[in-house]
């Protein structure tokens, strides 16, 4: 489905070596490229893909077991290559969060897409008006949060008398957050505005965003999710009563990451009517990660059987390989990475080392004792105990926090075999 020529990778991507001149990367493959052979430039960030496998297997049988959708969010990877692969296993839509984003997504082809944010401004407006009148076949989906946004979309409708309404979910907010309605009140405003035109809008069903949800513990965090999602499921009612609901079936949508299975439970319960369509948007479990989503996930396990009860969980496939280039201090190495390469809301935490030439033909766990103390641009500080076996010229991986943050700093992440051979690359588009 993806444009060839848009996909090249050459030597001015960051991890490609410096011989490569539009190079297809779905058949990089056949270059044998290695990345313990140190057949690539580091740092570079890899997908292993035998986790990627696992963790596509996984959230099908999650989907299967809770009879939901899922709408995985683009703009983790922002790569249409992965895209495919999402919607290969079954995917009901794309994700994107900003006009960007979604312009990636139709440049590419994909029918259906849910913008999980509110469509503000003259351009972006009538992109998406331009869109539906130029594909039939394309779905469009976005939030609204209040009647200036309902405003803003009908406007514009009222000057190019579009061929086809914009699709739209009142997304519910809570105090203290980002977007969305504050009350049940405010939410049922918004929906009435938008019931009361149907030329340029058409009201499809509530939505919300539980994922910044943090409380001081962990019953707290579940109670306060739980909540918010009740608020959602009250305003479809509350819509449903009134007749406000334009589809059939209504659309409930929310789930980052964290908290999908709070807001399967939820949603199950929701009591209408009318058959209901839950849409999951999580978008991190494809490459999960070594940190922040494996904490999530060790929780949500904790409170909910059914996910232990599905093989062994999400697996992290994400890594960024560094060379050590200093050992200055007998406690400190520095590795060649630094916010450039990797998320650093967390730092990174060192996993595994190789010496090229060394004797092995796999990585080592790193011993106890090394962590990440600090980054810059571009290094990485190392703290080390005396004893530490890394030297100069040794490779190091990292696993990262929050791949959101990781995908955005690589035009090209490489798929990676068990032994760390290159079997693909990908292209993002941020």
């Amino acid at each position: 489905m993806y444009p060839e020529l848009r996909l090249m990778i050459d030597a001015c991507d960051k991890g490609v070596p410096g011989d490569v001149e539009g190079q297809d990367p779905k058949t990089v493959g056949t270059r044998g490229w290695n990345v313990l052979r140190e057949d690539l430039p580091l740092p570079v960030a890899v997908l292993k893909q035998p986790a990627l496998e696992h963790n596509r297997r996984w959230m099908q049988a999650f989907q299967q077991h809770a009879g939901v959708q899922l709408a995985p969010h683009g703009k983790t990877t922002m790569s249409p290559q992965l895209f495919e692969q999402q919607l290969a296993d079954g995917a009901w839509a794309i994700t994107v969060a900003t006009p960007h984003q979604l312009q990636v997504a139709r440049q590419f082809g994909y029918p259906r897409v849910l913008l999980a944010n509110q469509l503000v401004g003259r351009n972006a407006i009538e992109y998406v008006f331009n869109q539906l009148a130029a594909a039939p076949e394309f779905e469009f989906y976005c939030l609204v949060d209040s009647i200036a946004a309902v405003e803003q979309l009908v406007r514009v409708a009222q000057r190019i008398r579009p061929s086809r309404p914009i699709y739209v979910l009142v997304e519910m907010g809570y105090e203290g957050g980002r977007t969305g309605c504050r009350s049940l009140g405010d939410g049922l405003d918004v929906a009435r505005a938008v019931a009361a035109h149907p030329e340029a809008v058409r009201l499809c069903g509530v939505e919300g965003f539980e994922g910044l949800i943090r409380c001081p513990s962990s019953a707290e965090t579940t109670a306060t999710v739980e909540s918010f999602l009740g608020t959602i499921t009250a305003l479809a009612r509350a819509c449903e009563a009134e007749g406000l609901l334009a589809s059939n079936p209504i659309l409930l949508s929310a789930g980052g990451s964290a908290f999908f299975d709070l807001v399967v439970k939820v949603f199950a319960a929701a009591g209408l009517s009318r058959p209901t369509l839950t849409v999951l948007r999580s978008g991190c479990y494809l490459t999960h990660d070594s940190l922040m989503y494996t904490r999530a996930f060790e929780h949500m396990k904790a409170r909910t059987p059914e996910v232990a009860a599905l093989d062994t969980g999400l697996m992290p496939a994400i890594e960024v390989w560094a060379y050590v280039q200093s050992r200055p201090e007998s406690r400190l190495a520095i590795a060649g990475l630094g916010k450039r390469d990797v998320s650093y809301d967390e730092l990174p935490v060192p996993l595994a080392w190789f010496r090229p030439g060394g004797g092995s033909d796999q990585p080592s766990a790193l011993p106890m004792g090394h962590r990440t103390l600090r980054l810059n641009d571009q290094h990485c500080y190392l703290g080390v105990p005396p004893d530490s076996p890394l030297a100069v010229g040794d490779l190091v991986s990292f696993g990262i926090s929050h791949p959101c943050l990781t995908f955005d700093k690589w035009r090209v992440l490489h798929i990676v075999a068990a032994d760390y051979t290159v079997v693909e690359s990908v292209r993002t588009y941020f």
